[in-house]
């Protein structure tokens, strides 16, 4: 109970003297501000003026191409003819903004489907729009055939207007379906972002108190078990404050501006998982920093060694690539087993699989508490020896051997 209350007070202590800290304060506020910033400014940006109208080209080899300019009458388009072939449609599309291409031939009558080609820029509403130049191809098709059950059952099928581009057979990646799983994934990210670059200030703590030669009268009162331990709850909590400062800034810009339920999309009960193994990843980041801390005479004169410790929460940017192209691949799941690169490629890995496999997510978890504890006693142990060494920064090997003692 001894040990648990020193803890406590260490961390209050560390709460108390970031939350006074000016800089800290200006941070808090200024980081979510400046997102929004960045969030809004295009608007500030955009022109009041209308849109232009969407370029419509038709390729017509009926000769109907006066009533489908009568049938569009209704429309904003800028219907204009073209001889363009349908093969090189979508060329010509890539140096067009918001365009389409039509092609009506012998086969729109007479199996009732019209190729339209689009491109990116193209308005998202076209292509239930284009349903509007069916009259007329309906009309041909009558003339064309007589008044018989099964012609007349063909009739009534109507004309159907199908998006032949590229773009149209993949829903993208912020489809409806996957941002589902994007928005618990990035909210966790975020999570495990904001504790691990608050708890990145456990480096300068501990340097810093070596610096001004305070350890040893804290020390007197505390055990490095305790002063260690308070140092990461204290900043683990610090890290939650940041967040919800940034969440009550940004989140009701955000439901604000987009069109889309991510309180619902959000609060799913996959969250929890992804909560846990950003907390651990913290853990372990924060075990690492506070014992390194503890070696160097003052930050600033970090080495090779300890400047290295400070990059591995960056470390599950190496999978970046394999885990988008193969979620489910080998260089993925060896990520998700790597402790330091675990929390990041997890998180990662979950956001973009449709399904969950949990022995894999099992074993990762597994693994990083495991390596959350083993480093937590590792750390101590540097601790205890390294905040109490003054005027240089240690060697590797000396590390090790207050590892091993």
């Amino acid at each position: 109970m001894k040990h648990m209350r020193n803890t406590m007070k260490v961390a209050k202590w560390e709460i108390k003297r970031n939350m006074k800290s000016k800089s800290f304060i200006i941070g808090l506020f200024l980081t979510p501000i400046i997102f929004l910033a960045f969030f809004l400014l295009p608007d500030l940006f955009r022109s009041d003026e209308e849109p232009a109208a969407t370029k419509v080209y038709v390729n017509d080899e009926l000769g109907v191409y006066e009533q489908l300019e009568a049938a569009a009458a209704s429309t904003e388009w800028q219907l204009e003819e073209t001889q363009i072939a349908e093969s090189e449609a979508e060329a010509a599309l890539e140096v067009e903004e918001d365009a389409a291409y039509v092609f009506i031939n012998e086969q729109s009558v007479e199996n009732g489907k019209v190729t339209v080609y689009t491109n990116e820029d193209t308005d998202s509403g076209f292509m239930e729009e284009v349903q509007v130049l069916s009259g007329p191809l309906q009309m041909m098709q009558i003339e064309q055939l007589g008044l018989t059950p099964e012609e007349a059952g063909m009739v009534a099928q109507g004309i159907v207007f199908e998006d032949a581009s590229v773009e149209a057979e993949d829903g993208g990646l912020f489809s409806e379906g996957m941002l589902e799983r994007i928005i618990p994934g990035a909210f966790a990210a975020v999570v495990m972002l904001s504790i691990v670059f608050t708890g990145m200030a456990i480096f300068q703590s501990a340097s810093q108190e070596k610096k001004d030669k305070i350890a040893e009268i804290i020390l007197s009162s505390l055990t490095p078990a305790d002063l260690m331990q308070g140092k990461i709850i204290g900043y683990f909590v610090l890290g939650i404050i940041q967040l919800i400062v940034y969440v009550a800034i940004i989140l009701p810009v955000l439901l604000w501006k987009i069109d889309m339920p991510i309180m619902e999309y959000l609060l799913v009960p996959e969250l929890a998982v992804l909560l846990l193994i950003a907390v651990l990843g913290y853990l372990l980041y924060a075990a690492l920093f506070v014992g390194i801390g503890a070696t160097m005479a003052d930050i600033s004169t970090a080495g090779n060694f300890q400047g290295l410790v400070m990059m591995l929460p960056f470390s599950p940017f190496l999978f970046i690539g394999p885990v988008f192209s193969d979620p489910s691949g080998f260089w993925a799941q060896l990520g998700s087993y790597i402790p330091f690169t675990s929390p990041g490629v997890l998180i990662l890995r979950l956001s973009l699989l449709e399904e969950w496999p949990w022995v894999e997510i099992g074993i990762a978890v597994a693994i990083l508490a495991i390596s959350v504890w083993v480093f937590m006693k590792l750390a101590g142990k540097v601790f205890k020896t390294g905040i109490l060494m003054y005027g240089k920064n240690a060697t590797p090997g000396e590390i090790w051997k207050w590892i091993r003692a």
